[in-house]
């Protein structure tokens, strides 16, 4: 399995994110840190990511190649994340068959309803336990 996860800005989520895979599930799948910028994506390498790329091309095409997409929700907005996010972009990841993991962190000016307001760390250990499922079924 592939994992591609997005992030921007300085990178603190993605590397949350990868972290939390890292520590539970090993180094038995694939993870390719997309970083908006070069701080975000060092950041994730830094966290364990296999591989890293930055930029709008690199996240266009990486989108299509990839399993599963993880990141906050902000990935799937243009100009989001304080408009590091370009429309290709969010429109690349929207459009992926890739399954898309979401965080839902309220970080833009969107309130996304029925959503609990669970602490980041909450987040990542369903987004492992979601990735740990999925790769049983591999």
């Amino acid at each position: 399995m592939k994992l591609m996860i997005m992030d921007g800005q300085g990178g603190g989520i993605g590397s949350t994110i990868i972290k939390g895979l890292r520590e539970r599930l090993g180094h038995d799948i694939e993870i390719l840190a997309l970083g908006t910028n070069s701080i975000a994506t060092s950041r994730m390498m830094k966290a364990g990511a296999n591989r890293g790329a930055t930029g709008e091309n690199t996240i266009v095409r990486t989108s299509m190649l990839v399993d599963v997409i993880i990141g906050p929700l902000a990935i799937i907005m243009a100009n989001s994340m304080l408009g590091e996010v370009t429309s290709r972009m969010a429109s690349a990841v929207s459009s992926s068959s890739a399954k898309k993991i979401l965080i839902p962190l309220n970080q833009e000016n969107v309130q996304v309803i029925g959503v609990s307001g669970e602490p980041l760390p909450h987040l990542v250990n369903k987004v492992v336990n979601i990735i740990r499922e999925m790769n049983q079924h591999v």
